[in-house]
């Protein structure tokens, strides 16, 4: 009778690299596709409960999806429009903008060559030179600018046809995937299922509820300051803080410079950022856990390392889908029995953990060797 063939702990080791390297391959290379799917599913998913109040209603299933779809770019033409406007007054004013950071510049060079006791003439000639190399370089990548340009609009013009295919199809990609797992799993596919909708509704609803909180706290603050453009750069760093850890500090760099230029005194951009440090204080101990993290819990140090290889393989667009992506896998390892430690390491929840020992003396001398265990928040 023939042994089982067992390969040594580096062939398999090299196998699942080799895999995983092939895996990471498609993604990158069809992320034209994937993308765009991946957010008309999650689009998708938070606009079904509308679909069915309409359905309920005694509305026709298509005829509920076209009212849905259309009430969405309504909301989004009216906030588009909202944020053009603002941005138009923000470009009326570039010119003057443009003079006031030229002075900052001519006074940070003046400051740098009598600091470093290097000729301000010998400063200008590398920065000029520095500025020719970047515009030769972004005058090749005109032509990649416009291919880019020409995908992202083909991408939002693919997004709402995969919305409507999604929606109108769901009772037969349910079914698919329940047939897919065997009747034997098919409640434990159902309930995966569910949670995952759950997810990734309570997760964007208060992904929202978060930037609409922030944005009026960051507008108030600016206001408060008297910085101009202050309710475009707040409704700006709301969207950015949608990006873990690292939209926050571009966030507040933009009001920072806006304060740096417009602004009299150097105080101002130390002003903004106490405001917009005290803001993040609010969102990150009450708003993100109240509202957020209690629906997709992702440790930090798995928060940051998505975000980062994300941001990697898809550009901006894997950011912001790295935390939704990361909490939908975290909760098929959590229904799984095997992948249940996977789940655990995505989690936030800390173990137990022998902080010190304490030897207690027994009546019969002998000290105890068992540490006291207290968990840990």
């Amino acid at each position: 009778m023939d042994k089982p063939l067992k390969f040594p702990f580096y062939a398999k080791a090299s196998l699942v690299f080799i895999g995983l390297y092939a895996f990471i391959s498609m993604l990158y290379i069809a992320k034209g596709i994937i993308v765009p799917f991946i957010f008309a599913v999650i689009i998708a998913t938070v606009l079904h409960p509308a679909v069915n109040f309409f359905v309920r209603k005694k509305i026709n299933r298509v005829a509920a999806i076209i009212i849905t779809l259309f009430l969405s770019v309504i909301i989004i033409v009216a906030f588009g429009t909202f944020f053009i406007t603002q941005a138009s007054r923000f470009g009326d004013s570039w010119p003057m903008l443009d003079t006031k950071f030229t002075e900052i510049f001519n006074q940070s060079v003046t400051w740098a060559s009598g600091y470093l006791d290097i000729s301000p003439e010998k400063i200008n000639q590398w920065i000029s030179e520095t500025k020719n190399d970047l515009i030769n370089a972004s005058s090749n990548a005109i032509g990649q600018t416009l291919v880019i340009v020409g995908g992202v609009v083909a991408i939002l013009l693919l997004i709402p046809v995969y919305i409507f295919m999604l929606l109108f199809y769901q009772p037969l990609l349910l079914e698919f995937l329940r047939r897919l797992f065997g009747s034997t799993n098919r409640n434990e596919v159902s309930e995966i299922i569910s949670r995952i909708k759950t997810v990734i509704q309570s997760y964007l609803t208060g992904l929202v509820i978060e930037a609409a909180i922030v944005a009026t706290l960051n507008s108030v603050g600016l206001l408060i300051l008297g910085i101009d453009y202050a309710i475009l750069l707040g409704i700006i760093g709301a969207f950015l803080n949608v990006i873990p850890y690292i939209g926050g500090l571009v966030a507040v760099a933009l009001p920072m410079l806006i304060a740096l230029a417009t602004k009299t005194s150097p105080l101002y951009p130390l002003y903004v950022l106490a405001i917009y440090y005290f803001i993040q204080l609010i969102d990150n101990n009450y708003i993100v856990p109240k509202i957020v993290a209690s629906k997709v819990k992702i440790n930090a140090l798995i928060s940051i390392i998505v975000v980062l290889a994300f941001g990697a393989l898809w550009g901006i667009p894997g950011m912001f889908l790295s935390i939704p992506l990361v909490g939908i896998l975290k909760v098929i390892c959590d229904r799984i029995e095997s992948l249940k430690p996977w789940g655990f390491l995505l989690g936030d929840t800390m173990p137990v953990m022998a902080l010190f020992n304490l030897k207690i003396k027994k009546e019969t001398g002998k000290p105890s060797e068992a540490p006291i265990e207290i968990p840990t928040e």
